[in-house]
Order: C-alpha cells, then structure tokens, then sequence
C-alpha cells in the first residue's frame, strides 16, 4: 500500500498529557541509524517506522517525482520475490505493509503481531524490501501509468491546480515548489536506473531512523532494529536544503478554471519544526484561523458575511520553514471583497493580536477538549517519527501542554508582528471569471 503524504498538519495538536509518562529509548546502531523505542503490552501488536531524508525535495534535477516512485516501488519486487509474493507473505503473518513520501521525508511501515513465529518473517522480509528493491521495469512502467493517471484527475481540481500553485509561486526554484507526484515531463523521465540511484544514496543507515512501539522488551527491539536495517550501508547525510527564499513583496496569480467558485490560496514561507515562535503562532493561529467556527476568520467571512463556507488557516512547519497557509472558497463574483476581508482580519490580528477571551479560550481548548489520538502503536510511532526525524528533544510532547499554557498575549502579538507580513502575503486563485 502506498500513501502519497506523510504528515497531519494537526500533527502537535494533540494533548501532551496524553503522551505523559511514556519512556522513550534511544540508541544508534553502529551504521549510524537511530533507533527510538517505546514498550507497550497492552495488546500483542507492533509498529515498527522507518523514515528516511528521502522526500520530494531529494528529487533529482528535472526528475520530480522519483523519491515518490522509489517510495512506491520498494514492495514491487527483490532479487529473489515478486510484487505479488512479497504481498501474499506479508498477509500471509497478518503483517501491513506501507510506504509514503512528503516533502521533507520518506517513510516506510509494518505492523504485526508480536508473536515472534510471525513477527520475524515479517521482519526478514521488511529487511529484504528496504535493503535489495529490484525496480523490476514492468512495474515502474506500470506505477508510473499510475501517477500520470492522477496527474490528469489533479488537472480537473480546481483545489490541486490552486494547491500546486501555490507551493511553485511561494518557493520558486526551491525544492518545495515541486509536487511530490511530479509534473508529466518529469515522470516521463525518470529511469529504473534513476530509482536504483536514488535508493543508494538516500536508504542507508545514517540518514534512517527507525521507531518501536509494542509488544517487545528493550532487548527484543535492539535485535529488531538491527534486523531490519543493521545491513544498510552506512551511507552519509545529505547536504542541507537551500535557504527558503524570503519575500519582500506580495503578488497574485489567477488560473482560469471554468468554476463558479473560486479557490484562495494565500500565504508566506512560516516557520520551521522546532521554530523558538512554534508556540505563540500556534496558539495565535488558533484564535486566528485555526479554530474552526469559532476563529476569527471564520466569524467575520463566513458568518458575519457569507463569503465563504469555509476559510481557515494554519501553518505547516517543515525542516525549512514551511507556509503559513490561508485557504477558502467563494463565489467568483465575491472573490475581490473575500478577499479584501481576510487581509483585513489578518492585518488586524497582526497589529493587535488576541483578546484576553480569546486566548484563554484557545488554551483550554488546545489544552483540554481534543480527544485522546495516542490510542493505537501506529499513532504514537507517527509521533515518534516528526521528533526523530526534526531533532525534536525527547520530552517535547510532555512540554507541549505546559508550554501552550505559558503563551501570553504579548508573545502572540510579538511573534506575528515579526514573522507574519499581510504585504507579502502570495495569494493564488483559481475559478472563473466574475
């Protein structure tokens, strides 16, 4: 099974608490992957994750869309299996397999009983998919058809057209701007050798990390770690990312879509995981955009005016900074002053921040009225996971909760007057005319 995105923006949206007095393990195998580990024996059940610095932006030159295709293809065939063997033996031992790419990382899953009589075939053959992929030509033909197919179904949503806009006028010639599918001229191009080359370089051992959440002891999940990828080739890290451009003006692109409705997309580069801001424009986005009906975006488009019905917006940290991302929908003929009206709110948040009802209501929100997520092994290996991967410390989930409650509102005022600029905003359309 292969999923094209990795991570929820709501990712750290979750209570802290609920991650309170859970003890995370880690250690570094001697090929340089990391390892993080919690036990858990509630059911007989394991979650293992693998993520690698293998996301789109990783795609070779004028190939966008290879680190999707090698994600992809990783279960389509080893040396000594099929596609379809590979799939009859993991559910043959109940085992799920999936893979997925972002823009920032590869990721790579099973889950499985902990019986060991069938933990370890599933094992062994994970072992197998992520050390010696075959790339067979048929099958990357074939998933290839695939993602042109979807590349087709995206150019009749007005929302993909607006999305993937929007990301190549926000990032110019950065890596972000392209698509993790790719675009139909870099698909058409990319070669098995392409693929074989991008597994080399990027799926070995110091550029993985790899997390346990289940049934197994500290003993059983070094053994298991060292199973799995304790063969890869040690490898290197790659070069950082380039900067993330910053704007020093704002400007508007409209894509004429034959709609009655048009789609806004508007935003700037935001912040990055780990940003010292994270919290103050969390909790301000909230209030801001983030809160559903009761956001201030929400209350002034939507209800007040019925401009829209629905506008919201949030911010998407990356390892580089990620967009802070303002999204609606209304009529073409009420495009100008929906418009008009978000800049307005924004603009006001900006310079005056919240309410002291707002933000008090905004913590106990966040704080105390989101369900429980951290309810299956699959969940917290995601969690997992974003901390890995972003250098994130181990106890950042146990602070989350008490850091929301520590945001002021001078700090929310503070940090969007610095790092959120109206005038520089790039706003995408795409409907048709009013």
């Amino acid at each position: 099974m292969f999923t094209r995105g990795l991570l929820l923006i709501g990712l750290f949206s979750v209570p802290a608490s609920a991650f309170a007095g859970v003890k995370i393990e880690h250690w570094t195998l001697a090929n340089g992957a990391r390892a993080y580990f919690v036990e858990s024996r509630e059911l007989p059940m394991l979650q293992l994750r693998v993520v690698f610095d293998a996301g789109s932006s990783r795609d070779p030159a004028d190939k966008a869309g290879a680190a999707t295709l090698t994600a992809a293809m990783l279960d389509e065939g080893t040396k000594d299996l099929s596609a379809n063997e590979i799939a009859i033996r993991f559910e043959g031992v109940g085992a799920e397999f999936g893979a997925g790419v972002d823009r920032d990382m590869a990721s790579v899953s099973l889950r499985s009983l902990s019986d060991s009589g069938l933990l370890n075939p599933a094992l062994d053959l994970l072992a197998q998919v992520l050390e010696a992929p075959a790339f067979p030509a048929a099958d990357l033909e074939l998933k290839r058809a695939q993602s042109l197919i979807a590349l087709q179904k995206d150019a009749q949503s007005p929302g993909a057209i607006a999305a993937k806009a929007f990301y190549r006028e926000l990032y110019g010639q950065h890596p972000y701007a392209s698509d993790p599918l790719g675009d139909e001229k870099s698909l058409k191009a990319i070669t098995r050798e392409d693929l074989i080359a991008f597994h080399r370089r990027y799926y070995v051992g110091a550029n993985a990390q790899v997390m346990i959440v289940g049934d197994v002891s500290k003993r059983q999940a070094r053994k298991i770690v060292e199973r799995v990828v304790g063969r890869l080739p040690a490898g290197k890290v790659p070069e950082p990312l380039p900067p993330v451009r910053k704007l020093i003006t704002g400007w508007q692109k409209h894509v004429t879509f034959p709609a009655t409705q048009t789609h806004v997309n508007m935003g700037h580069p935001g912040m990055r995981r780990g940003d010292p801001d994270y919290f103050p424009l969390y909790v301000g986005n909230y209030i801001l955009g983030g809160g559903g009906l009761v956001s201030r975006l929400s209350v002034e488009v939507r209800e007040k005016q019925g401009l829209s019905y629905s506008v919201y917006s949030y911010f998407l940290p990356l390892r580089l900074p990620g967009p802070l991302y303002i999204g609606l929908q209304t009529k073409n003929a009420q495009r100008d002053q929906a418009l008009k009206l978000v800049r307005q709110v924004l603009t006001d948040f900006v310079v005056n921040g919240p309410t002291e009802k707002e933000l008090e209501a905004a913590k106990k929100h966040l704080s105390g009225s989101y369900p429980l997520r951290i309810d299956s092994n699959g969940k917290i290996a995601e969690y997992l996971a974003v901390i890995a991967f972003y250098g994130l410390p181990l106890n950042y989930l146990d602070e989350f909760i008490p850091r929301i409650e520590a945001v002021t509102i001078k700090q929310i005022r503070d940090a969007f007057r610095r790092r959120v600029r109206p005038e520089r905003m790039v706003t995408v359309t795409v409907g048709g005319e009013r």
